[in-house]
């Protein structure tokens, strides 16, 4: 049996559905199911094992035998929450048992960290280990990601396979859910399609024009792709990053979901809201090179394609 946190959400769903496409059909799903608008998340899914995430926790502990690997992805994700007490609860504590459970009763470990733990890039988008305990993440939900990575770090016993996973900006199908926190790709399809137009934040930056921002934008089967072959081939035991490795701006992400609408660019700008302004990366680019060597050779989709294809999955849902 495989456990997946956050399993109907957006990218939890999306591992629960390609696992499920390929023959493993023993899972247990663990979220917080109070949530209604995820659940058609996993409506694809013939067997669903639901757990509670309040419930999760005590049941491993008697239960952990009949679990092969553990996907942990369930967590508070939101940037513009600054209750640190509510990471310190979901991220931090939760991650840090269920670690612990998978280092005692030997189970392999798969967990979701963040781009956001590298604050502004002063240190730059490297996953050496030797430097991710100098990052500077810019909110409470990237300092709780950074503080479980440097925990783990400093912990003697481990489980038999570990991989953590720096998510950069994941976009595509089953983030409906989301709102303010979806991809510019889902806010982009949604205005244009009842608009004509895209408004993108302003550049508060003198260093950057207009929309000119930048993100290293992943797909997320892709991200999809690189959890099961982790489970497949267990690698080096690190924390990876998970992106394309190569960054586009938000005008490029912009024009190809208006090129895949089939509608002629209209782009307006607006200050970026004074909540996240001063917290506001400007440039995020994975370096790949750790992910590589440790033997995954297969290639990301261009922004242009993935964009093309979630927009004909819009296209068939609204």
């Amino acid at each position: 049996m495989i456990a997946i946190t956050g399993a109907a959400g957006f990218i939890g769903s999306c591992v629960a559905a390609q696992l499920y496409a390929g023959g493993q059909h023993d899972l247990l799903l663990v979220d917080d199911f109070e949530r209604e608008d995820k659940l058609p998340n996993l409506a694809s899914l013939k067997q669903q094992n639901l757990m509670d995430r309040h419930e999760f926790l005590d049941w491993l502990i008697g239960n952990a035998h009949k679990l092969d690997f553990i996907i942990h992805l369930g967590a508070r994700t939101d940037t513009t929450e600054f209750n640190t007490s509510i990471f310190d609860e979901l991220n931090l504590n939760y991650s840090k048992a269920i670690w612990e459970v998978c280092t005692e009763k030997g189970i392999p470990l798969i967990y979701a960290s963040s781009a956001a733990t590298y604050g502004l890039g002063e240190n730059g988008f490297d996953d050496d280990h030797a430097t991710i305990s100098q990052l500077k993440p810019l909110n409470p939900y990237g300092q709780s990601k950074q503080d479980f990575d440097v925990w783990v770090l400093e912990q003697i016993t481990q489980p038999p396979f570990w991989a953590g996973l720096k998510f950069f900006n994941v976009y595509g199908p089953n983030e409906y859910h989301k709102g303010r926190m979806a991809s510019v790709v889902l806010h982009a399809y949604k205005q244009i399609k009842e608009t004509g137009q895209m408004t993108l934040f302003r550049s508060h930056n003198p260093a950057y024009k207009d929309g000119e921002q930048l993100r290293d934008f992943i797909y997320v089967t892709d991200l999809v792709a690189v959890i099961v072959w982790l489970m497949n081939n267990q690698p080096a035991l690190a924390i990876y990053n998970l992106g394309t490795g190569q960054a586009r701006t938000f005008i490029d992400l912009t024009k190809a979901t208006f090129k895949a609408m089939g509608i002629e660019p209209v782009i307006n700008f607006r200050d970026t809201p004074e909540d996240i302004r001063d917290k506001y990366q400007y440039f995020t680019q994975a370096n790949m090179e750790k992910l590589r060597a440790a033997g995954y050779t297969a290639p990301f989709k261009s922004l242009e394609d993935g964009v093309g294809e979630y927009v004909s999955i819009l296209d068939s849902r609204f």
